[in-house]
């Protein structure tokens, strides 16, 4: 087949977006598939467009590296005069347009928030993961929250703070700040007093006009992922230093992860089924990773959805493949074909 794997883009993960990328299209290479690596915002601005699922080389231009909490994205926008104009580089929307299947290993703003997603739906584009609607829903943490309280899934108590609004403090400390449209963790902070919550409020602000302040919960971290509603096993992620931040997540030997996690069955059995439910109540398609914390007393909570899981050497949904016995490889193969599937089915029902 061919497939276009798109990455990059402009947001403050394009640099964890690169690395998934590259390890997708190595796995598709490995697979026997005509695939290319294409950055969102840069393109590929040759004259042989059309021929590009020919050459045996990526179009993704690495600026940085995965481990900067603060890639260089001026940098990346003085490549293109025509950037402030259009998001999509020179002949991202052709070569996807002629492309069986776009995977998509964007993460963050412009990747995750839905809006590539719709485009894609108008122009008839086949893509890997969930729709505009959930991608925009699970995007903002503040909805993500009303719907899982609403729908029984527990979560941490909260309040949804914008810019300029009157700051209730109606959250004691410890609390946690971040940013409500935000990834990878960018501009999450613990507060314990005044003093860092000020800090914590002003770093949050960084990247949106809406921060998260909700209650902090101490204990234990879990992941646990969910491929066409089923979901994998869970694994739990203890960082060696701190919480589970931007470094811990994508800097090799930072954290401990564990999968299957050490927990009981019925607590294993739980947090799946938690996992599921959150599945449906977001819409979420094709596949997704549910964040969870376990408090001292055994009580889960549900923290997010990752609607574009990374799929880096450190990321979590590829070790809970593994531990059910689906190699790397398998396991894009499975997301496209749940992908394809979706795309027929969508032409059926018309």
């Amino acid at each position: 087949m061919k497939v276009v794997v798109l990455a990059g883009g402009i947001s403050t993960e394009r640099d964890v977006s690169l690395s998934s990328g590259r390890m997708i299209y190595q796995a598709l290479k490995k697979n026997g598939h005509k695939a290319v690596l294409l950055d969102v915002y840069l393109g590929y601005d040759k004259e042989d467009a059309n021929m590009i699922f020919d050459k045996e080389e990526d179009w993704a231009k690495e600026i940085g590296g995965v481990g900067e909490e603060n890639p260089d994205i001026e940098a990346v926008k003085a490549l293109r005069a025509d950037g402030d104009k259009n998001f999509f580089g020179p002949n991202v929307i052709a070569i996807c347009q002629a492309a069986d299947v776009v995977f998509m290993a964007l993460h963050g703003q412009n990747g995750e928030n839905g809006k590539i997603q719709a485009c894609f739906d108008l122009m008839g584009i086949c893509y890997t993961g969930t729709d505009y609607v959930s991608s925009a829903l699970c995007m903002d943490k503040s909805l993500t929250k009303e719907l899982l309280d609403y729908h029984g899934v527990p979560t941490p108590r909260g309040i949804c703070l914008k810019q300029g609004e009157e700051d209730p403090k109606s959250v004691p400390f410890p609390c946690i700040v971040k940013a409500c449209c935000g990834g990878s963790s960018v501009g999450v902070c613990i507060a314990k007093d005044e003093k860092e919550y000020e800090a914590a409020l002003k770093e949050g602000f960084r990247y949106d006009e809406e921060v998260i302040i909700e209650q902090y919960i101490k204990g234990r971290e879990f992941s646990v992922g969910v491929i066409e509603g089923k979901a994998l096993p869970v694994i739990e992620i203890a960082p060696l230093q701190g919480f589970y931040d931007y470094k811990n997540k994508y800097q090799a030997g930072s954290t401990i992860e564990t999968c299957p996690a050490d927990i009981s069955d019925r607590k294993t059995k739980e947090m799946q089924f938690l996992a599921e439910k959150a599945f449906r109540v977001l819409r979420l398609k094709n596949y997704a990773r549910m964040d969870f914390m376990m408090n001292e007393e055994g009580e889960i909570f549900c923290l997010e959805a990752n609607t574009l899981p990374g799929m880096t050497p450190t990321s979590l949904l590829p070790q809970e493949a593994q531990a059910q016995g689906i190699s790397f490889d398998r396991l894009c193969e499975n997301i496209m074909e749940c992908a394809l599937k979706e795309k027929e089915g969508n032409r059926e029902r018309k």
